[in-house]
């Protein structure tokens, strides 16, 4: 009896010790759904009509400040003046440049909505567990930027849009339809049914200035360490690759995406501006 309760206290230790860790990693996920900060990001959610409550820093004053205030004004967003403490606690000592927006968690798209805006000539990221968020708001920033028309990530083991990737997006994460799915082999699938040619990025392939980009195409950006799933590689149509000449494998996620969207662009003439 007494080797059996001496076994079953480690067991009982280590399951309340993950079961601390899921509160955190829970109060971690709350904190990153409901608040933006940063002067760009709580702009743009500011004027998407998400905006709760906004926290200025208690001697923050100039100009974008008096124009965050008006804006807030302007949707009915009451304002409170806090200490840095409290900012940097909801932030979780990030760079939150004196302001910090409570906001109505993102809505996400199902991938039926994101197809029902469907244009001729529709141009998809589709987001192969991307990790960084940085790179996820650098991303989203140059495809605003450069006309994409919509991104698809997994619900699982991928970032989500979080405090940081609306800030490095500098509030791009507002105007780029984002559509989350559980399963990322059925839509492109579908993507095929609705006639998306699917392209993928890997060491090797055609080079991306050969790449041909009429029709209605869809481009995979695989995970920052191990690149593409090999499961999705069996779905593209083409992959291409981007020619280098130095000593390094690969480039940074956002960088490799950031050329291929311009290569896009540029090939459909600028039909945007």
């Amino acid at each position: 009896m007494n080797k059996k309760k001496t076994q079953s206290l480690p067991k009982k230790r280590e399951f309340e010790k993950r079961d601390s860790f899921k509160k955190q990693e829970k109060s971690s996920e709350e904190i990153a759904e409901n608040f933006v900060f940063g002067h760009h990001g709580v702009t743009e959610a500011l004027k998407s009509g998400r905006g709760n409550k906004l926290f200025v820093l208690e001697d923050a004053r100039g100009d974008k400040i008096e124009q965050l205030k008006s804006l807030a004004q302007e949707f009915a967003v009451p304002v409170k003046w806090v200490p840095k403490q409290k900012l940097d606690s909801m932030t979780q000592d990030a760079v939150h440049q004196g302001v910090v927006l409570a906001i109505t968690p993102y809505e996400y798209l199902t991938l039926k909505q994101l197809l029902s805006q469907k244009k001729e000539h529709s141009f998809y990221l589709i987001l192969d567990s991307l990790e960084d968020p940085h790179n996820f708001g650098s991303i989203l920033r140059t495809a605003d930027a450069s006309g994409v028309d919509g991104v698809i990530i997994p619900k699982h083991r991928s970032v989500g849009i979080t405090p940081v990737v609306v800030k490095t997006s500098t509030g791009a994460v507002e105007h780029i339809p984002i559509a989350r799915v559980t399963n990322l082999s059925q839509a492109i699938t579908e993507l095929k049914e609705a006639g998306f040619w699917i392209f993928g990025t890997d060491m090797k392939g055609t080079s991306y200035d050969k790449w041909n980009t009429k029709g209605s195409v869809a481009l995979i950006i695989g995970n920052e360490g191990k690149g593409m799933s090999e499961g999705l590689k069996k779905e593209v149509d083409e992959m291409l690759t981007i020619p280098m000449t130095g000593h390094v494998q690969s480039l940074n996620a956002s960088v490799a995406a950031s050329l291929l969207m311009y290569e896009v662009f540029r090939q459909r003439g600028f039909e945007s501006l």
